[in-house]
């Protein structure tokens, strides 16, 4: 009377099999144990960086935004769009312009109680020109960039 055993997983659990060797024996008897997932601490990362900068660029308007990512809701936005901020501007798509946003975006987030940012950087976007004129101006505002 031999018992060959044999052990085989699949993503969740793991079965195994006892398989007797004796002639005219009944099947393989098969025990079923559930090994439950690996306990992972919870992703804290987005705790930690709640507030993720977001910078858009179009031929004629520059728009920069804060994202509360738990919520996934704007906080603050900025944009050359607005019709009080191009009376003050010569063009609303340089880098001057880039700067003007950066600056407005950090005082509207320093009265809403948002001291820190972190930015993100789509692939194409490197940071020099309007992205580092809008991340400068923010960082003169006195908003803490990550």
């Amino acid at each position: 009377m031999a018992a060959a055993h044999q052990i085989l997983t699949y993503p969740w659990t793991t079965m195994v099999a006892l398989a007797f060797r004796e002639p005219n024996a009944r099947p393989a008897a098969v025990a079923l144990m559930v090994i439950p997932p690996p306990v992972r601490p919870p992703r804290i990362i987005n705790y930690l960086k709640p507030y993720v900068l977001k910078m858009h660029f179009t031929n004629k308007f520059v728009n920069a935004q804060v994202v509360h990512t738990p919520t996934a809701a704007v906080a603050c936005s900025a944009s050359s769009q607005e019709k009080l901020l191009r009376l003050s501007m010569e063009s609303t798509r340089d880098v001057a312009a880039a700067a003007k946003i950066g600056k407005i975006l950090g005082e509207r987030l320093l009265l809403k109680g948002i001291p820190a940012v972190s930015v993100f950087l789509k692939r194409e976007q490197k940071y020099h020109g309007k992205v580092k004129a809008v991340i400068d101006s923010m960082r003169d505002a006195g908003v803490k960039l990550l």
